[in-house]
């Protein structure tokens, strides 16, 4: 009796000890916390009336379009896990290149890595904003996966992954906003990604704040409520920030169709990764969008794809997953989605367009 007790506690005391490891090794936010922001005294402050530019861009880790990840396939058969140093040093380039010729005064990106092994552990970020003009001297960034160590086949190693936006003008304040997180076994859960907003608050010298919103949705979400639920959070976000009278513009990687007939023009085996009747009509009911729903299933939506598959069976840009949403309170501008030069960049184009700041 007295062994089978020792042998007992000491399976009880290593359970904890894993349990404890796994804990302090994985990433657990609050709900809302704020986030760091990097912000030089003298940079300039949004002025009333004046024109904002905003680009919203998924630049996959800076790996460029010559894989097929192992996640790329919906059965993770792809055969890449890694992009080599020299096709990230080349995405880089060309990432600051298309940045250099669009020139918006506000970058809202996802999918920076930073800490990751996959990427050599570097802070991309960092990385990027030394090649970009001095002007773009306002920063901060928000996690959406973070561990040590993955114990994943195809991964083992540490991962890092956020949101990162880049200002021309002053950011006061930057908050991080937890999205609901995708259902799981309690040990997978907790080395899976914690999608987030990422909230920049920029004061204009009217005394009010233009507050720009950086996003990335799960994807991989069928047979769960994830999405509708993603959705709703970002809508009840975007519903008080109006409420407020607060301009807003958010941007992102939204991992669903606009509603509509693209759902019907892809090929069925690219169907599975979405719903029949997308969930992001929410939004879409609620706020104007770029492109807008005519734009995007209309006689020239191809014009509005923003997503190019890195599958095979995929030969371009054929749908439309990226968005920006802005507030009714902002006149909007010039916009498009910047496809003539950025195909061979990342699995996504760019999103831009102009406001007048009110």
């Amino acid at each position: 009796m007295k062994w089978a007790r020792r042998i007992l506690i000491g399976l009880l005391a290593t359970v904890a000890f894993l349990v404890a490891a796994v804990w302090l090794t994985t990433f657990h936010p609050r709900s809302v916390r704020a986030e760091a922001v990097t912000c030089p005294a003298d940079t300039p402050t949004l002025q009333r009336g004046q024109s904002l530019e905003v680009m919203s861009w998924n630049v996959q880790y800076m790996a460029g379009k010559g894989y097929v990840f192992w996640y790329d396939l919906f059965d993770e058969s792809g055969p890449d896990e890694r992009p080599m140093p020299s096709a990230i040093a080349a995405t880089f380039e060309e990432v600051a290149r298309v940045i250099a010729d669009e020139s918006p005064d506000v970058i809202l990106l996802q999918e920076i890595d930073d800490g990751a092994s996959r990427t050599d552990r570097e802070d991309q970020l960092e990385r990027l904003l030394g090649m970009l003009a001095d002007d773009y001297a306002c920063s901060a960034s928000a996690f959406y996966w973070k561990a040590v160590f993955v114990p994943h086949p195809r991964i083992m190693g540490s991962a890092g992954m956020k949101l990162s936006t880049i200002s021309r003008y002053r950011i006061d304040e930057a908050i991080r906003h937890q999205l609901p997180i995708m259902p799981s076994d309690p040990l997978t859960q907790q080395f899976g990604f914690r999608r987030a907003i990422l909230e920049a608050r920029l004061p204009v010298n009217s005394g009010a704040h233009l507050v720009a919103l950086n996003t990335h949705l799960d994807a991989f979400a069928q047979g769960t409520d994830t999405m509708q639920k993603q959705v709703a959070l970002v809508k009840g976000l975007l519903d008080d920030l109006s409420a407020a009278g607060n301009p807003w513009v958010i941007g992102g990687d939204f991992n669903l169709l606009p509603p509509g007939p693209q759902y019907e023009n892809l090929p069925s085996d690219q169907r599975v990764y979405y719903e029949v009747e997308s969930e992001l009509a929410v939004l879409t009911n609620a706020y104007p969008s770029i492109p807008s729903l005519e734009e995007a299933n209309g006689t020239d939506a191809s014009a509005w794809f923003t997503h190019y598959p890195n599958d095979p069976a995929v030969s371009g840009p054929d749908r439309t997953i990226d968005f920006l949403f802005f507030s009714p309170i902002l006149e909007l501008g010039d916009n498009s989605v910047r496809a003539h030069d950025t195909q061979a960049i990342s699995d996504h184009l760019p999103v831009a367009a102009s406001f007048v700041v009110p």
